[in-house]
């Protein structure tokens, strides 16, 4: 149990954060309910967090969950537990429960709900008040299905429900969660085996397009909050050495389709100027469908400052016998945006119909990562019919 309002006090970091980024023009984007966006399974972490055009398994719903139409097993169920903020606390944790069914040749469905429970919070208004125990928490609960348009090459959509139950009580114990809804459109391309003069090898690349939906609104007095609708692109290749060793290297660039924060100037008391009012208006007054088109060119310093909007990452997987696997990523996020660095290791064992996956992160940036220090755990069970994919 933590012994402070936790809840408020990051809200006043980060309110607080925004604020100094935009007076000294690191304009970092920021959006309700993130939790969407931290890797939920053990194996994509491993990566340097990417799994948009890795091989298929039971998490690709959260990656590009049009790679469910390449599957190997029948169905598939996955588990996933992500501890957060280790260093600090022990009570925040994302769970993952996800299931597939490939239903035939060409198409397949898939569910699965994430939870981002933040642990119990006291609430007092003096010391030696009784403390109110809330439990502010988050989820989301998906459905999607993946259609197999050629050998090579499928696609998919999904939709999402949202919940945010993030509010702290009012003098009337309001305290209702705020809802709404999301969609992803992907596509995944998977070439056949190719042979080379010393190894084979196989191309995939994947996009998605991920959270596009209404904003979340929390009560009357705030301003909305965009989702983080997200763009995924990425590309990889397996050298396939001989049937005991494989080796896979991937690349993916992400980019939030959010608007950038308008650049503010202040005047001698301190006080935004009438211009800098309007453009804060328009910015929170943006509809996300239009956010997702004016993204790619709304950076106040120009293109410069729009590529540094892209966050990339690279890593590698190497399998032996299928049984055995290591993994290592490296992830990538521009200073003015975040500043998020880190290296990620992993390893996997797969017996039978199960996999077992673990990951670590090491930040190499000067900003905190609340991951550092977490063991990231996945667990994962295919069964039924296996599919032949060349």
């Amino acid at each position: 149990m933590k012994k402070l309002t936790l809840l408020t006090l990051i809200s006043f970091v980060a309110v607080s954060n925004f604020a100094i980024a935009q007076q000294d023009n690191r304009r970092v984007i920021t959006t309700g309910v993130p939790f969407l966006l931290v890797s939920g399974d053990a194996r994509a972490s491993g990566m340097g967090d990417m799994g948009v055009a890795t091989p298929v398994d039971a998490f690709s719903q959260q990656w590009n969950p049009a790679k469910y139409a390449f599957a190997k097993s029948k169905q598939g169920v996955g588990v996933s537990y992500v501890p957060y903020l280790r260093q600090l606390v022990t009570d925040i944790n994302l769970g993952v429960l996800t299931y597939y069914n490939r239903l035939n040749e060409r198409s397949a469905v898939a569910g699965s709900i994430r939870y981002f429970g933040q642990g119990e919070i006291e609430l007092r208004q003096t010391p030696d008040e009784a403390p109110q125990i809330v439990k502010p928490n988050e989820f989301g609960l998906d459905l999607t299905y993946a259609l197999r348009l050629s050998e090579h090459f499928s696609m998919a959509v999904g939709g999402r429900f949202i919940s945010s139950n993030l509010k702290i009580p009012d003098v009337n114990g309001d305290a209702s969660a705020a809802n709404t809804f999301g969609v992803d459109i992907s596509a995944f391309y998977q070439s056949e085996e190719i042979f080379y003069n010393d190894f084979n090898g196989r191309w995939r690349g994947g996009i998605n397009i991920s959270n596009i939906g209404p904003k979340l609104k929390y009560d009357d007095g705030g301003d909305d909050s965009y989702l983080p609708t997200n763009f995924k692109a990425g590309v990889g290749f397996d050298f396939i050495l001989d049937a005991s060793n494989t080796i896979g290297v991937y690349t993916e660039f992400n980019k939030l389709l959010v608007p950038t924060p308008p650049k503010l100037e202040y005047d001698e008391n301190n006080q935004l100027t009438e211009g800098s009012q309007n453009d804060l208006y328009k910015y929170h007054n943006k509809s996300p469908i239009g956010a997702v088109f004016s993204s790619w060119g709304d950076a106040p310093d120009g293109f410069k400052e729009e590529l540094k909007e892209f966050t990339w990452a690279i890593g590698a997987e190497y399998w032996y016998e299928d049984s055995f696997a290591f993994r290592a990523g490296y992830f990538s996020e521009a200073e003015d945006k975040g500043f998020r660095k880190f290296a990620t290791i992993g390893a996997g064992f797969k017996y039978s119909m199960i996999n077992i996956d673990a990951s670590y992160l090491f930040s190499t940036s000067k900003i905190n990562n609340p991951l550092e220090g977490s063991l990231r755990f996945s667990l994962t069970f295919n069964f039924g019919d296996e599919y032949v994919e060349y």
